[in-house]
């Protein structure tokens, strides 16, 4: 959610696309959204089911750059917005506000980005245990950015131990490099240690290695790698890497293009894959992603414009794919989006949105 301005508009909810079918009522629990156990033991296999698209109701608009934890019963989705507005639900299908991790954007996030006021594209996963929520503090069009982290033991807001702790800065960008430090995202490697993926635009998506015992960077002079970008002589917009461990892969999700105009945005979501955190990632065709590669997972319909900047949800059985789209027949409003992606016997995700979306075109 960069380079552009959010499209503002009254608050009236409407549901999603017609639901296939509604998650079980009991979804089974996990710690968080992307820390997946660390040594698979066995290949994972084809989705069973066609992918579902939920029918999501109750609090649902301007929420971008979503992604999603369940704590004890109640699952949670975390969104880019003033202080970062969270939504609850108990069935993942009626969605409530919950409040705001922050009741003001703290004091060294103003004096390192001036101008700052809303914060980006948070990113939360359990590990070491405590809640880790990563977010960026940046401002249009450019690099003066930074990722910051909080920590929480619980996100029920009603628990005698929930209090965000501000733990400061992580990473940070000026214009002097041509690399960007937003959209932040914790992965675990096949021996379990911690690395953030991050970036947008310039150079294309990063990865750094970050110390287990503070989540921060393993140590200033950490090598910075690079895992994906435009090609040459394309636009340079590649942003919201995901990045999801899956039997002997990682997937690196990523969204290219453009998002922030309503039903002009033309965000969609690329795929790529490799045996190794630190890539190289290629798409399906073999392509590298650092060469503009990208499978492409998921793109605009007639109704839903711009899908991007996703987060997976694993309950175990199940991948959610979360993200926001701008409804088209709501003059372009972002809303939070929700539906399970099938596997193939190859190992690729596919979206049912994007059949649907091509029926329709």
């Amino acid at each position: 959610m960069k380079r552009c301005v959010w499209l503002l508009t009254t608050l009236v909810v409407l549901s999603g696309c017609q639901p296939i079918s509604a998650p079980p009522t009991a979804l089974p629990r996990a710690t968080a959204k992307n820390i997946l156990p660390t040594t698979p033991t066995a290949e994972p296999a084809p989705s069973p089911q066609t992918g579902r698209i939920l029918e999501l109701s109750g609090f649902l608009k301007r929420t971008h750059d979503p992604v999603m934890a369940k704590d004890g019963d109640t699952y949670y989705v975390f969104s880019s917005g003033a202080d970062i507005p969270f939504l609850t639900s108990k069935d993942m299908l009626t969605w409530e506000f919950g409040g705001r991790v922050f009741k003001e954007v703290p004091r060294w996030v103003k004096d390192a980005v001036p101008g700052v006021t809303d914060l980006w594209a948070p990113d939360i996963s359990f590990y070491a245990g405590k809640w880790h929520l990563y977010y960026a503090g940046s401002t249009l069009g450019s690099r003066r950015s930074v990722i910051g982290l909080a920590t929480n033991q619980t996100l029920d807001p009603a628990s005698a131990n929930f209090h965000w702790v501000d733990e400061g800065v992580v990473i940070r960008s000026d214009d002097s490099q041509d690399w960007n430090a937003i959209d932040p995202n914790l992965v675990l490697d096949a021996d379990g240690s911690p690395w953030l993926a991050f970036g947008s635009y310039w150079s294309g998506i990063k990865l750094q290695k970050l110390d287990p015992g503070t989540g921060k960077l393993a140590a200033p002079d950490t090598p910075l790698i690079s895992l994906a970008k435009r090609a040459s002589g394309e636009t340079d917009a590649i942003e919201g890497a995901f990045v999801l461990h899956r039997g002997k892969y990682f997937y690196l999700f990523a969204s290219f293009d453009f998002c922030c105009r309503g039903a002009d945005s033309t965000y969609n979501i690329r795929i790529g894959r490799s045996e190794h955190v630190t890539g190289p990632y290629v798409d399906r065709s073999g392509r590298p992603m650092l060469a503009g590669g990208g499978t492409l997972l998921l793109s605009g319909s007639k109704r839903w414009r711009g899908p991007g900047h996703n987060g997976i949800y694993s309950d175990g059985t199940t991948d959610w794919l979360v993200y926001h789209a701008y409804d088209a027949d709501e003059v372009g409003i972002s809303k939070l989006r929700i539906e399970s992606l099938s596997w193939d016997r190859a190992g690729w995700p596919s979206a049912p949105s994007q059949a649907f979306a091509t029926a329709i075109k």
